[in-house]
């Protein structure tokens, strides 16, 4: 199986690193993995996006024009890749700041309100796992195990302390991932 993502939003919302973390945890069950990071000269505040392909396979090209996922965490995002989810495909989104999701009804919609939750938790940090863990529950294209094996990988050993603080984002996300629209 192959799963071909874009996860979109501005700097500072961990979307390079969920992407990371994915591709990351692909590796970590001998997936076939592809990480392309895109951003602007601002980091933070500025929007970026990543490419993430796990897959069974070989991948050809880490170059794509359509996604079986993809994640848009504010109004530009959703605005430049809701057109670009395959048909059948799943778009995600954290409702904050989000005027208007799509129109189309043939890709299934979800929302996983973690702005909300990272706050409940006293921690924004969590934000981008909480999203993480709501496409895991949907689309389980890696284990919670290869995500937290990857997480170990990605970050470095003096955060391994927050690694429980993540898996515990990432099953809240699993928890209220609530899927607004059905694919027709």
């Amino acid at each position: 199986m192959t799963y071909e993502i874009v996860i979109a939003g501005f700097g500072g919302q961990g979307v390079l690193s969920m992407g990371k973390i994915m591709a990351y945890s692909g590796l970590m069950e001998g997936k076939e993995v592809s990480w392309m990071p895109s951003y602007g000269p601002e980091q933070r505040g500025g929007t970026s996006n990543v490419t993430v392909i796990v897959s069974d396979e070989k991948v050809n090209s880490p170059v794509l024009n359509t996604y079986d996922i993809v994640i848009a965490l504010n109004q530009p995002s959703i605005d430049k890749f809701a057109p670009r989810v395959k048909k059948g495909g799943s778009l995600f989104f954290d409702p904050n700041g989000i005027n208007h999701v799509t129109d189309r009804t043939d890709i299934n919609v979800y929302e996983i309100d973690a702005n909300e939750e990272a706050n409940k938790m006293g921690n924004a940090k969590a934000f981008n796992m909480i999203i993480l863990g709501g496409v895991m529950k949907i689309h389980p294209f890696v284990t919670l195990e290869s995500v937290l094996a990857g997480l170990k990988k990605s970050l470095p050993e003096r955060h391994h302390k927050l690694i429980p603080m993540n898996e515990q984002a990432l099953k809240l996300g699993m928890e209220v991932v609530k899927q607004i629209k059905a694919a027709e």
